[in-house]
């Protein structure tokens, strides 16, 4: 019994140990990732969000169309969701993501040649599940911080057969492109995302799109006010979550968002950043405000 004990000591006193040399980001991670699962209730965080079957049509100009057609349908000038409408006519937005469940730049290269093609295909997926993942979770009035951590990172979504979150798919498939553009384009259905378009990026037409989007955003006052009184600009948090993307291509955030501006801001001005509304933008909810 003696030994036994002894033992056990060490065994414990090792763990402790191992436990003390452990990297403190990974502990870190992988506590706080167990709290929230039991916390969320999530017991399958990684199981796949996806309607069932093979896509109707697997080319990609059908489902350019598609997806083009559900936003025609269920979009406002306004890039607000009718998302009740959409629950009652969700055979385009299914298909959509069959679509993306199926075909990707990684499993079907030769369907995305060029770099926009594959971007624009991305982009394009990105909303579109961001579309499919706030239907099938049944609308909620906004996104909480428990709420985002579920939506973005512990809710799975199928790309081209791979497993991913949102969050992974921004982060390790969309960004590492290397255009900042994108965050003018990427829409999480959330009121402060830039306006969702009426019809699909494309191809052919990125670059013009992606800079249309990028005057558009920086034009709108709820994402950059400038104060010259006090010598201050407002902008949107936007920029704050992606500093080191715009800083890649720029000195400073405002010389980035002066690109697009029409009246140019000083660039000794103070910045300031807006917080970030993460209601969801449902038309019907945004008409009652």
């Amino acid at each position: 019994m003696k030994t036994q004990s002894s033992l056990t000591i060490a065994m414990r006193a090792e763990q402790r140990r191992r436990w003390v040399r452990a990297p403190r980001a990974q502990l870190i991670v992988g506590l706080f990732t167990g709290i929230l699962v039991v916390a969320l209730g999530a017991s399958h965080p990684n199981e796949p969000t996806a309607p069932h079957g093979p896509p109707s049509d697997r080319s990609v100009e059908h489902w350019q169309k598609t997806w083009s057609d559900v936003l025609a349908r269920h979009v406002d000038a306004q890039g607000r969701v009718d998302f009740s409408g959409l629950g009652n006519d969700r055979a385009g937005l299914d298909d959509v993501v069959r679509f993306i469940a199926a075909v990707d730049p990684m499993s079907s290269p030769d369907l995305f040649p060029t770099q926009n093609s594959r971007l624009a295909y991305y982009i394009d997926a990105y909303n579109a599940l961001a579309m499919y993942g706030v239907l099938d979770a049944g609308v909620p009035k906004r996104f909480g911080l428990l709420g985002r951590i579920r939506f973005f990172v512990l809710r799975k979504f199928v790309i081209g057969g791979r497993t991913l979150s949102l969050y992974r798919f921004e982060n390790n498939v969309i960004r590492p492109l290397g255009d900042p553009r994108v965050h003018f384009a990427l829409n999480c259905m959330s009121v402060s995302c830039p306006r969702l378009p009426q019809s699909a990026f494309t191809a052919d037409a990125l670059d013009q799109e992606l800079d249309a989007a990028a005057r558009e955003f920086v034009a709108e006052q709820r994402n950059v006010t400038v104060d010259s009184e006090r010598r201050e600009v407002r902008i949107s948090a936007i920029f704050k979550f992606y500093t080191q993307d715009f800083l890649a291509q720029s000195p400073d955030l405002l010389s980035y968002i002066n690109r697009y501006r029409s009246a140019p801001i000083p660039t000794n001005y103070k910045v300031v950043f807006a917080d970030y509304d993460w209601s969801i933008n449902d038309q019907r909810a945004r008409e009652k405000n």
